[in-house]
């Protein structure tokens, strides 16, 4: 017999159907075992008697959390003072005339309920055991969902969704890059992307006007709560577009989904702010709206933050560096003075922000597409002409063949789904994340790697000791 979803069940009441899933629960009542199974749909009651099948009954006592069954019986209707209201399937029972075990399971190592009193490391080791939980297979689903209505939200807006390369060249960006070393050209590294911002410019340079994509980006980075050393972002660019009408479309992409959702915006249209007016209210270019007494969880006070500095001082270098990404352009106004090297402390940028809640959740700008604007804020930070045409040649040069006006953004999707989840943590919304240790979940990487493959990458490992 073909297999039934358990919350289909409900269509087929007085019919003989086969689940199959997990033992959630099972409980000995004299001579009936209760069983209560699990599948990616949901849970329902079974009843196994030995009245009904001896051999169901025989094959059922054996059983424990976690087995994997398939079982077979009549669905019937719960007497009305039996009817669980807090399962979807409460009103129904299966009635088990044949019980199959698939898959044995071993003891757990944690109970599946709230896991979050679970040792990081152990639940990171068996994540697998982890997502089974409620809470973690809902908050995947709901990353699931969202996701969809992401794409659906841009698809419907002209937008084209292009995947960029993962293997790229060291970026400007912030952080640390992770290199990938070539076999083919001894000596020479690939990096992960920081983000596809080169990528995304170029696509604009390329006649594509609306692109977007659900971009991995890697940063080799200090871990915190909101910070993972690998994350997704909802990576968008657009052409012939000025700041506000970028501002407009994630504005209202977040306002669809969060109240789609059932949650609440704090403020319609979002607040604007610009950096030195967050800095003076609330001293910092991220904070939360909500009055302290009134912060619940399910209202998101969102807020935009524009006219960051160009520039800003780096006093180890001596210099002036990008503040916030070295492609953003300056104010109209501010041109002139950059290219003639004059108030480069006071030139602002036009660059913007999301802030929801006290995080940042998104970060965007114009984007230069002058090559000579472009070149000048390279040598600002101190980069030679050798260094510029080697680090940024290419798109220096695909400045020279027309490149239309641009701007973008890329929300940050797991901030964005911890905030939807009501978790504090983004590896709460994160199936495979890393732990605070930089360790990979179940895989445990990093790890030592083969000597063979190191001689044929032309790398030799030297690891300083410790005092």
């Amino acid at each position: 017999m073909s297999r039934t979803l358990i919350l289909e069940c409900l269509k087929h009441t007085g019919s003989e159907i086969t689940v199959q899933g997990w033992v959630d629960v099972r409980r000995d009542h004299g001579k009936l075992i209760f069983l209560d199974i699990r599948d990616a749909t949901g849970k329902m009651q079974v009843v196994v008697n030995p009245k009904v099948s001896a051999d169901a009954h025989k094959t059922a006592e054996k059983l424990r959390s976690e087995f994997v069954v398939a079982i077979t019986g009549k669905v019937n209707a719960r007497p009305e003072k039996l009817v669980n209201p807090n399962l979807p399937t409460g009103t129904v029972e299966l009635e088990a005339t044949k019980v199959e075990i698939l898959s044995e399971a071993k003891t757990l190592p944690f109970e599946l309920g709230d896991t979050r009193q679970v040792n990081e490391e152990t639940r990171l080791k068996y994540r697998y055991l982890d997502l089974r939980s409620q809470r973690m297979a809902k908050n995947i689903k709901l990353r699931a969902r969202v996701a969809a209505m992401v794409r659906d939200y841009l698809n419907t807006r002209g937008f084209i969704e292009i995947e960029t390369p993962m293997l790229t060249k060291t970026s400007p960006e912030g952080a640390r890059d992770f290199l990938v070393p070539s076999r083919m050209q001894p000596g020479k590294f690939y990096a992960l992307p920081q983000a596809p911002q080169q990528y995304k410019q170029l696509l604009m340079i390329a006649g594509f006007e609306r692109y977007y994509q659900l971009a991995r980006a890697m940063r080799d980075e200090d871990l915190r709560g909101d910070r993972q050393l690998e994350h997704t972002q909802i990576d968008l660019e657009m052409s012939f577009v000025k700041e506000r009408d970028v501002l407009d479309l994630v504005e209202g992409m977040y306002i669809q989904i969060v109240e789609a959702l059932g949650k609440r915006v704090w403020k319609k249209p979002f607040p604007v702010f610009t950096h030195e007016e967050a800095m003076k209210q609330f001293g910092a270019d991220k904070f939360d709206l909500r009055p302290e007494n009134e912060r619940d969880p399910n209202t998101l006070a969102f807020a935009w933050v524009v006219d960051f500095p160009l520039f800003e001082w780096n006093e180890d270098n001596k210099r002036f560096t990008f503040a916030h990404n070295p492609f953003s352009a300056p104010h109209a106004e501010h041109v002139e003075k950059l290219m003639k090297d004059e108030d480069l402390g006071n030139l602002r940028a036009q660059q913007y922000d999301l802030v929801c809640n006290g995080l940042e959740i998104a970060s965007g700008g114009v984007r230069i597409s002058d090559p000579k604007v472009q070149r000048k804020v390279f040598e600002i930070m101190g980069l030679s002409k050798e260094q510029i045409d080697e680090r940024f040649g290419h798109i220096l040069e695909a400045y020279e063949y027309g490149a239309p006006p641009h701007a973008g953004m890329a929300p940050g999707f797991d901030r964005f789904i911890m905030l939807l989840a009501n978790e504090e943590n983004i590896r709460e919304v994160i199936a495979f994340p890393v732990s605070s240790s930089g360790q990979t979940a179940v895989m445990d990487a990093p790890s030592e790697a083969d000597p063979k493959l190191l001689k044929e990458l032309h790398i030799k490992v030297e690891v300083a000791k410790k005092n």
